[in-house]
């Protein structure tokens, strides 16, 4: 890792302290903009760039003021073509103009010059399409994350590289080795990473799903000992309750940044109703 002096920008607040304090003030809620079709159809919305625009504007609006960060699925804009990036271009630009921190959920990773280009694309400043943080994957090797790793410290942005997803077939990759699993190499390189910042809160955050049951502890995970932020989606409709997260996480939960999508966009297109789930979610997440 190169030295702490030579990435970090002088005076330059990282993410995982402005993170942190987004999750002291308002809470640990990240809400997932996800334009699915259905749920387009379902808000009275066409499945276009306009109306995925309307509705990532209309949840930014709705729950601007109450998650610490919003998650947009870039995949759902790619699928538009240079419309929909253009979409969510804009709804960047809202969320920052809102004051609430933005991960763009594009899961890159690459290596060599292409990983480059995807940290400019995500993290470099000025870049149309720069978010606070962007989701990696480290499935070619940790290491080949660098480009992204290093842009984000140098610009005050974040990272969230997968670790332990809870869909089925992760478990195929991420668990295999036991005790000196995958995952566990993923874990123990986003600590070293996070050895570049001070503060209680690095840069480096990981994924981790909500519904993972057991996996931690079978997988001897010492997410606690990461000091980087836990993106936990699977809140809501995919299963997961604020207690199950508690008990999955333990002693990691104060870092542990629980995601909702699709439980709280349901109760659209109505702002008023979609505060209201919000805010329901996040006394969840709060509670003792």
């Amino acid at each position: 890792m190169p030295d702490v002096a030579s990435i970090e920008t002088a005076g330059r607040e990282s993410f995982g302290s402005r993170l942190g304090r987004a999750m002291a003030d308002r809470g640990p809620l990240c809400v997932g903009i996800d334009p699915h079709p259905a749920l387009l159809d379902s808000w009275g919305l066409n499945d276009d760039a306009a109306g995925l625009e309307r509705f990532s504007l209309t949840v930014l609006e709705a729950v601007g003021s109450l998650a610490a960060a919003v998650k947009p699925q870039v995949a759902l804009y790619e699928r538009h073509g240079s419309a929909g990036m253009a979409a969510l271009e804009r709804t960047l630009a809202a969320a920052a103009e809102a004051g609430v921190l933005s991960i763009a959920d594009a899961k890159r990773g690459d290596i060599g010059s292409t990983m480059a280009a995807y940290a400019d694309a995500w993290l470099r400043d000025g870049s149309s399409l720069a978010a606070d943080s962007v989701t990696l994957s480290p499935y070619l090797g940790f290491e080949s994350l660098r480009p992204a790793l290093d842009l984000a410290a140098e610009c005050g942005r974040g990272v969230f590289v997968l670790a332990l997803t809870s869909n089925p077939e992760g478990a195929s990759v991420q668990h295999v080795g036991g005790s000196d699993s995958v995952a566990r190499r993923i874990v123990q390189a986003a600590a070293g990473e996070n050895a570049r910042y001070t503060g209680p809160l690095g840069s480096v955050g990981l994924v981790v799903g909500a519904t993972v049951g057991t996996a931690l502890t079978d997988l001897q995970l010492d997410l606690e000992a990461v000091r980087g932020p836990i993106l936990a989606p699977g809140l809501g409709a995919q299963g997961a309750t604020p207690a199950d997260l508690r008990r999955t996480f333990g002693a990691a939960y104060p870092q542990v940044l629980g995601t909702s999508s699709r439980d709280i966009l349901k109760a659209g297109p109505g702002i008023r109703a979609l505060t209201d789930a919000a805010a329901r979610t996040l006394d969840g997440l709060r509670a003792e």
